[in-house]
C-alpha cells in the first residue's frame, strides 16, 4: 500500500477533487500521482524528527520550495498527525537553516560541500547556493502560520523559530539600508548576467525607501533594481504573522512592535515608491525599483510575482490597482507573457523565450475571481504536460512537447492547489 493509499485524510481529499472534477478524470489522476510524486519521492524525513525536501531533479532544499512543495498537505494535516509532524519538521529544518545562514536560498541534507561553491560569498559546506532572496525567509515563516492555524499546534513556536524569527527581523533591517549597512555580496563567473550581481556582487546602486532589498528574484535571476515589490508585499504579510505569533503565543509584546513598526516602513515605502501612473492601465505595481526613479514593468512567472498579490494575502483579488496591475501583466506588454498556439501565459527570463510556466498558470487561476476560469487554466495545466502526468518548469506556447525540467514538484502542488481551490478547498491564512 502506497502512501496516499494508507492515509485516510489525503485519500478523502482525492475523493472530493475526483467527484468534483469529473468531468475530466485526468484531473483526478494527476492530482493523486502528484501528490503521492511528492511525499514518495521529495519528501524525506530525517532521524532528528525534521524533514529535508528537495525541489525534484536537484538534490538540494531550497526554502521557498520545499515550503511552496508542502502547502497542499496542511488540509489533510488537520485530520492526519503524521501529515503534521512532516510539516513541523519542515519548518525546524528550516529554522536551522535560516540561522545557519539567512543570506543563503538553497541548503545540502549535510555538510557535504556540494552546489554552487565557486561564487565569490560566504560559502560553507552545509550550503548549496547563497543568492540572497527575500522570499526565502518569507516562506518558512508563512508555513509555520499555517500549520498553526490549520492545525493547532504550537510546538513549532520554540526558541530556535524565535531566533530565527529574530535573525529574519535583523537581516530586513540590515537591508533596508544596503548600500551602508550590509556586508552580502555576491558574484559569479562565467556565466550570464542574470546569474550574478554587479558593482563587485553589491547589486545596482538603491536609495532608502523604507523596503528591504533583495539581490535575487524568486526565479533565481538577479533583481535589475534592488526592491523587489512583490516580494517586499510578502515580507510585510508575513511581518504581520509574526507580530501575532508574537502576542498570542510568545507574549512578547516588544517583538510585536517591531514587527509592526517593519511592516509598516515597507508598506509605506511599497506605496510610495512601486506604484506607477500607466497610460493604458492606470494605477498598477511595478515589478523593480531602485528609489531613484527607475522602475521595471514587468512580471515573472516566479512567486512571489505581482500577479500573485492577492494569494500573498497584500490586497483583495477584486482591488482596483491589483485588477489594473493584473491586466498589465496578463497582457502584450508584459514582456514575458507568452500567447502560442496551446498556451497563453506567463513566463520568465530565466527560461527560454516564449516558454510558459505551468506555476504562473496555477497562479492565474488561484487569483480569478470566476471559478470557471480556475478550471479553465486547470485544464490548460493538464493539456500541456506533454503526456507525462507531471508539470514542468516551463513550455513553449507552441509546443508543450518542448518543456524545461522533466518534472518540477514546486509546479505539481501548484496544480494541486488549483485543483483543491476549484473544488472550494482552500488553504486558510487566518
Amino acid at each position: 500500500m502506497n502512501m496516499v493509499d494508507s492515509n485516510f485524510a489525503l485519500t478523502r481529499l482525492i475523493r472530493t477533487v475526483s467527484e468534483d472534477t469529473a468531468h475530466n478524470p485526468k484531473l483526478a489522476e494527476m492530482f493523486r500521482s502528484m501528490l503521492e510524486n511528492t511525499l514518495s519521492s521529495t519528501v524525506r524525513r530525517q532521524a532528528d524528527g525534521t524533514t529535508f525536501v528537495i525541489t525534484g531533479d536537484i538534490p538540494a532544499m531550497w526554502l521557498r520550495d520545499s515550503a511552496a512543495q508542502i502547502r497542499p498537505f496542511l488540509v489533510p494535516a488537520q485530520q492526519d498527525g503524521n501529515l503534521a509532524d512532516m510539516i513541523e519538521g519542515l519548518v525546524r529544518r528550516q529554522a536551522a537553516f535560516i540561522l545557519l545562514d539567512p543570506y543563503a536560498n538553497a541548503f545540502n541534507d549535510t555538510p557535504n560541500g556540494k552546489g554552487h561553491h565557486e561564487d565569490k560569498t560566504a560559502m560553507n559546506p552545509w550550503l548549496w547556493e547563497r543568492k540572497y532572496e527575500i522570499d526565502s525567509l518569507c516562506y518558512p515563516v508563512q508555513l509555520a502560520y499555517l500549520l498553526w492555524k490549520h492545525t493547532g499546534r504550537t510546538t513549532v513556536f520554540d526558541d530556535t523559530f524565535r531566533s530565527c524569527i529574530r535573525v529574519i527581523l535583523h537581516t530586513w533591517r540590515i537591508e533596508q539600508h544596503h548600500e551602508t549597512k550590509s556586508t552580502y555580496a555576491f558574484e559569479r563567473f562565467d556565466c550570464p548576467p542574470s546569474d550574478t550581481l554587479t558593482r563587485s556582487g553589491k547589486g545596482a546602486e538603491v536609495a532608502f525607501t523604507g523596503m528591504t532589498w533583495s539581490g535575487f528574484r524568486p526565479s533565481d535571476d538577479a533583481c535589475r533594481y534592488g526592491y523587489l515589490i512583490p516580494s517586499n508585499m510578502f515580507a510585510a504579510v508575513v511581518l504581520g504573522y509574526i507580530a501575532e505569533i508574537s502576542r498570542v503565543i510568545w507574549n512578547d509584546t516588544e517583538l510585536e512592535k517591531e514587527a509592526l513598526a517593519l511592516e509598516g516602513e515597507i508598506r509605506r515605502g511599497i506605496e510610495k515608491f512601486g506604484l506607477i501612473d500607466h497610460p493604458v492601465y492606470g494605477t498598477m505595481y511595478a515589478y523593480e525599483t531602485d528609489g531613484m526613479g527607475n522602475r521595471l514593468l514587468m512580471d515573472d512567472a516566479n512567486v512571489p510575482s505581482l500577479l500573485s498579490i492577492p494569494y500573498l494575502g497584500y490586497a483583495k483579488a477584486d482591488d482596483p490597482i491589483y485588477q489594473n496591475t493584473r491586466r498589465f501583466v496578463l497582457s502584450a506588454d508584459n514582456p514575458y507573457c507568452f500567447a502560442g498556439r496551446s498556451a497563453t501565459g506567463i513566463g520568465s527570463p530565466h527560461t527560454p523565450n516564449r516558454y510558459i510556466w505551468p506555476i504562473a498558470l496555477a497562479m492565474q487561476g488561484l487569483t480569478a475571481i470566476d471559478r470557471q476560469e480556475k478550471l479553465r487554466l486547470l485544464n490548460v495545466m493538464a493539456d500541456t504536460d506533454a503526456g507525462t502526468g507531471m508539470m514542468h518548469e516551463g513550455f513553449l506556447a507552441d509546443d508543450p512537447a518542448m518543456f524545461t525540467r522533466p518534472w518540477f514538484s514546486w509546479a505539481n502542488m501548484m496544480f494541486c492547489e488549483l485543483a483543491m481551490d476549484c473544488c472550494g478547498i482552500r488553504i486558510r491564512e487566518g
